[in-house]
């Protein structure tokens, strides 16, 4: 088994990968390559790494490579955890989105977002170009592997990979941890995550709690009473109303799919990856691992706070569960929704980019045709729609980019006209990284 880490966010993630696949996956003859330029930092990750493999009682399996086809060669897997949208990209679409000077200000501030709308729309087609260098040049050194995305934004990154033809699931910001993922709501009831039973389901940061329950008792009556009364906040209050659902996750992440929401206001200094004090603790709690070993009492505290900072997600047990061809449930899992009456959301079609809980039986995927309520399922429909539009845009169609402009739900009430005039000049202003729309047939 040969699995490729690529993207500027393994390192972050690293401590669980090991962890995951040599304690809780027992799998301890994988070859692990990740790509990485930066000479000190494949010194200290592999040095980390051996440490790590010699606490698990096995053969260092890891390595770096300073090439993307090195790592890439013979992968069965590729993990992709890249996310070209640093602060100054982000700065500079919002620059372009409103004005000090009121005669040249587009009034488009509140479309300075990460995942919908016109900043949506260019983290996309800039996150989109990177990943389809990446598949060009899996084409040519791994053309059959699996890939688990991590990239942002979820949806229309997935999408990317899934119209180039490959195997792909996503795991983004998980929906169980946060301001209102699913630990909270249970603290709220004074339960234990553990103690219950819950259907998440919907899109990659537009998830919704459809059932909840402590054994046979069900906790949904009680729950939304609490969001009627204003406990989660306005915006979980007014969509339990509009769609008969409770929004579960991050609620900014749902706002930003949809029109400008009255007491919502973007983040104006989103983060992007680890920040830059957090980056120097893991460098210096992966030299102690190092240095110590993960044996000595040193060493184990350093890997113990490693892992208890590592971001939640785990690529490493869905990775092992589909290419071990395990049974195994696995939550809040990004993919393709199904084709005819075999899908995995009942009212979202076939080709929609969904996030639920993914049941595999003998690694082949358990669809559970879940309903969502007729009017959340509309809406999710044309934000799957505008996903997978951007998605298109990213690999240089430009009908498909037209096409999102005129049909986002969050330019609604915008002059599309307008919209896309902003659009054009904004991709004219990041040309050096689109050169797929900034050719010589460019509208």
């Amino acid at each position: 088994m040969n699995i490729a880490l690529i993207g500027q966010d393994v390192p972050a993630l690293l401590p669980t990968l090991l962890t995951d696949l040599l304690f809780a996956g027992g799998e301890k003859n994988a070859r692990i390559t990740a790509q990485e330029s930066n000479p000190a930092m494949r010194e200290l990750l592999e040095g980390y790494s051996r440490a790590v493999y010699r606490r698990a009682g096995a053969e260092c399996g890891f390595r770096t490579a300073e090439s993307r086809a090195e790592a890439l060669e013979q992968a069965d897997c590729v993990i992709y955890a890249g996310d070209c949208q640093p602060s100054s990209r982000f700065d500079m679409d919002r620059s372009a989105l409103m004005s000090e000077n009121e005669e040249e200000d587009p009034g488009l501030s509140d479309q300075a977002r990460v995942n919908g709308g016109l900043g949506g729309l260019m983290h996309a087609l800039r996150a989109g170009e990177a990943v389809l260098e990446l598949c060009d040049e899996m084409d040519r050194v791994c053309p059959g592997a699996l890939v688990i995305n991590l990239g942002q934004p979820m949806a229309r990154t997935t999408a990317v990979f899934l119209n180039r033809g490959y195997r792909c699931y996503g795991l983004g910001r998980t929906p169980l941890k946060g301001s209102n993922g699913l630990d909270t709501l249970c603290r709220r009831m004074k339960l234990e995550p553990e103690q219950v039973t819950a259907v998440i389901a919907g899109l990659p940061g537009f998830a919704f709690l459809l059932d909840m329950k402590d054994g046979p008792k069900d906790l949904m009556p009680r729950l939304r009473k609490a969001v009627k009364g204003g406990e989660t906040g306005s915006l979980a209050k007014r969509w339990l109303g509009w769609w008969d659902a409770i929004p579960v996750g991050d609620v900014t992440d749902h706002a930003e799919f949809l029109p400008a929401q009255p007491d919502f206001i973007p983040e104006e200094r989103p983060s992007f990856g680890e920040s830059v004090e957090r980056r120097q603790e893991r460098i210096l709690w992966m030299n102690t691992v190092r240095d110590k070993g993960a044996e000595e009492r040193e060493g184990a505290m350093a890997q113990l706070l490693l892992l208890s900072k590592a971001p939640p997600i785990r690529p490493i047990r869905l990775a092992l569960a589909l290419l071990r061809k395990e049974t195994a449930v696995l939550p809040a899992v990004t993919r393709r929704n199904g084709t005819g009456n075999d899908r995995a959301l009942a009212g979202l079609p076939p080709e929609a980019v969904i996030e639920a809980e993914l049941r595999l039986k003998d690694g082949t995927e358990q669809r559970a045709n879940l309903r969502l309520p007729e009017a959340l399922a509309e809406m999710m429909a044309q934000i799957d729609e505008a996903n997978r539009l951007a998605a298109e845009a990213a690999a240089g169609d430009r009908t498909a980019l037209r096409r999102y402009v005129e049909e986002d739900p969050a330019l609604d009430g915008r002059d599309r006209l307008d919209c896309m005039d902003v659009v054009r000049a904004m991709i004219a202003m990041h040309r050096d990284v689109l050169p797929r729309l900034n050719g010589e047939n460019q509208d």
